[in-house]
């Protein structure tokens, strides 16, 4: 039996990058999820609340994929604070057809990273003006950075705001993407301040009480909440996603339970069976994105297991390439 491939992050970071395939493979995942026979079960959560730490296991099988993955990723919060990075963890690339391993991506986080990067590209690709040049970035961390780069590739950014609780992390962040993405990128001192007349607001954070409150929108904004990725975490006050002209859920299995929606129909905001779109039915044609530039839509985010199926067979795909080349 052939023995599985091992790939450690810093080759991993070699044969992948945040770019328009990697966003074309994640919305082209989000499509299968609306349209194929995907199988994807509830995320597998642990929470070590002593520690700040919390780990979701996340898996689907995807016909027509070669394989499917398991990945079991952890974020520890309180890393950052004795020098190690607040998220890492792995992927399990298992055969479709037989169960046999043929991977392990020793990524530490990286291929997480970049397909929660993508599915914001993907979210804005489809509900965003297609004008949006202001971006407002709540959250100052590597997904806050990833995201604005990400952004660039669906939508004209010429402008960023970037705005968190730590104002020195802030600073840093819109000094380093300045300079790497070539747009003016300023810190701003409140959250307010940041998504005034910004096209698109991303909220990335791990906040439990909202950071964006709905009397900040504005007609034609766009919303992607990407952090509230379990039940305690909340990112956008609830009344948000009752003034929105257009709510979005990766998948509304996950959103009902743990997203952001989950809090407005906990506040009663939103009506338990409310009926709402998935963003691979936008992408399939199945139903309206946008329709007008007034609009103020949401893209609700909690992160899937398709995602990961999807980027962990285009890491081992490309590595494959690359070994025949």
């Amino acid at each position: 039996m052939t023995k599985p491939l091992i790939l450690t992050e810093p080759q991993l970071r070699g044969l992948v990058k945040l770019d328009v395939d990697i966003v074309r493979c994640v919305e082209e995942a989000f499509r299968t999820l609306a349209t194929g026979k995907v199988v994807m079960p509830p995320i597998l959560r642990l929470d070590i609340p002593e520690h700040r730490g919390e780990v979701d296991v996340k898996t689907a099988y995807v016909p027509g994929l070669d394989g499917f993955a398991i990945k079991i990723s952890p974020g520890f919060f309180g890393n950052p604070e004795i020098g190690l990075a607040s998220t890492n963890g792995l992927m399990v690339l298992l055969s479709s057809t037989t169960g046999v391993v043929q991977a392990l991506l020793l990524d530490n986080g990286y291929l997480t990273d970049l397909r929660t990067a993508a599915a914001g590209a993907v979210a804005a690709k489809y509900l965003a003006r297609k004008d949006a040049s202001i971006a407002a970035i709540l959250g100052a961390g590597q997904q806050a950075r990833l995201q604005l780069q990400a952004l660039m590739l669906v939508r004209p950014i010429r402008s960023a705001r970037i705005w968190a609780r730590v104002g020195a992390k802030a600073h840093l962040a819109a000094r380093e993407l300045s300079a790497e993405l070539g747009i003016d990128v300023v810190a701003c001192a409140t959250q307010e301040e940041a998504v005034a007349r910004a096209n698109v607001i991303v909220t990335t954070t791990p906040a439990e009480t909202p950071v964006f409150l709905s009397r900040w929108l504005e007609p034609g904004q766009h919303i992607t909440a990407m952090g509230s990725d379990a039940e305690h975490k909340n990112e956008i006050e609830p009344q948000v996603i009752a003034s929105a002209d257009t709510y979005v859920a990766d998948s509304l299995a996950q959103t009902r339970r743990l997203g952001e929606l989950h809090h407005a129909i906990e506040a009663g905001a939103v009506e338990e069976n409310a009926c709402f779109a998935e963003l691979g039915q936008l992408i399939a044609g199945e139903v309206a994105g946008r329709t007008s530039a007034d609009q103020i839509t949401i893209g609700d985010l909690t992160g899937t297991g398709i995602q990961d199926t999807a980027i962990a067979n285009f890491a081992f795909a490309r590595s494959r390439k690359r070994q025949k080349e």
